[in-house]
């Protein structure tokens, strides 16, 4: 199967993990046939902060700004089968549980909700509050994935990099992407 791919990213905090995401999917292009990149003006600045760079600017990715509501995957006709939001601000969450299709992110995830896809939502803030909570729970019984940006430490991580992989890792395993990774109990 090609994958097309959505990925946007908000203004949370956790650019490591959209980089490390880019990263993988740049070496995964053998089983995906596009991807489609929208970020939001404070991804961005976040973006530059955490890592101190611009090199969000430098995949070989479709990018859309989040008010082109003619980018393909503005309707479900373009096929697009995936969509990851990394990181998923708690504000862009809510907006996609309530249904505010106002910019490209919360349409494209309303589409891919409404088409049956699979919509992954990598949450990063902590603790939750209450309204948070519900939130996720609309989203996961309107067929969404929330996966929180909890790393897993079973392969011995070394590197703050290796750490934030253990997350896209398994985002990408949830995709459905064939990727080689730590798995519990293989040698």
């Amino acid at each position: 199967m090609q994958y097309k791919i959505i990925v946007a990213i908000t203004g949370a905090s956790g650019s490591i993990y959209a980089k490390l995401l880019l990263d993988k999917l740049v070496a995964l292009q053998n089983q995906i046939a596009e991807v489609g990149i929208v970020m939001s003006n404070n991804a961005k600045i976040v973006w530059k902060t955490e890592l101190g760079n611009s090199d969000f600017l430098q995949y070989p990715f479709n990018y859309y700004d989040k008010h082109d509501f003619n980018a393909p995957f503005a309707s479900g006709s373009a096929k697009f089968n995936t969509m990851i939001v990394a990181p998923c601000s708690m504000g862009t969450m809510g907006r996609i549980a309530a249904g505010i299709s106002d910019d490209l992110v919360t349409r494209s995830a309303d589409v891919i909700l409404k088409e049956r896809r699979k919509l992954i939502l990598m949450i990063r803030d902590t603790p939750y509050n209450l309204i948070h909570i519900r939130n996720m729970e609309t989203v996961t019984l309107a067929g969404g994935i929330i996966l929180p940006a909890t790393p897993s430490f079973y392969h011995r991580p070394t590197t703050i990099e290796a750490i934030a992989a253990s997350v896209v890792d398994r985002m990408l395993d949830i995709a459905g992407l064939n990727i080689e990774t730590f798995r519990w109990g293989e040698k």
